[in-house]
């Protein structure tokens, strides 16, 4: 009987809720592999090489060891920065395992997912070297340089802001609430 249930919720825009949070460590994982890789990649063929350009005047692959955060700020303060960033994911997990069972939040499990390896990737860095490596360089616009950590971050909250402003109605939030509903409808 449990069995049909199920299937019967599934029909209904419902989704299992292990195989999101299987689905979520997948895209964690394989993520978090490829920023390590690139990082890998930019020390050996990187570190101590003048900048590689790819295209001239915009982009350039550039080694630099960020002891900061976000933009170079807080220089050399490693354990508040883990700190929060612990936090930060803590809250980012707490978000995640409150998600309903519905296809309408397929999309957040995604971008959490993808939030929570570019965090974890920058975290692996402190850890392994009192920094993090970053190799990208939009040199024409002098941005600071950054990775594909960064990258996954800055996007999937780009497109979370998206969502939560032109997608998601302020009642498909109502789960995040910490309010009881259930005693107010008792009234």
């Amino acid at each position: 009987m449990r069995n049909k249930e199920q299937t019967q919720n599934n029909g209904n825009g419902k989704t299992n809720r292990k195989l999101l949070l299987v689905l979520d460590l997948v895209i964690v994982a394989v993520l978090l592999v490829f920023d390590q890789i690139t990082k890998y990649l930019a020390i050996v063929n990187l570190k101590g090489n003048p900048a590689h350009v790819l295209i001239d005047g915009v982009l350039e692959l550039q080694y630099l060891e960020n002891r900061g955060s976000a933009f170079g700020m807080l220089q050399n303060q490693k354990v508040f920065i883990l700190f929060v960033g612990i936090v930060f994911m803590a809250v980012i997990l707490f978000f995640l395992f409150k998600l309903p069972e519905t296809k309408k939040y397929n999309k957040l499990h995604v971008l959490l997912s993808v939030i929570i390896a570019g965090g974890i990737g920058n975290m692996i860095d402190r850890f392994r070297f009192d920094y993090v490596v970053d190799f990208i360089s939009f040199v024409l616009i002098n941005y600071p340089i950054f990775n594909v950590a960064d990258i996954y971050i800055v996007v999937a909250t780009i497109i979370l802001f998206i969502l939560f402003v032109f997608v998601y109605k302020e009642q498909d939030l109502e789960f995040l609430s910490f309010k009881q509903n259930r005693y107010r409808e008792m009234k």
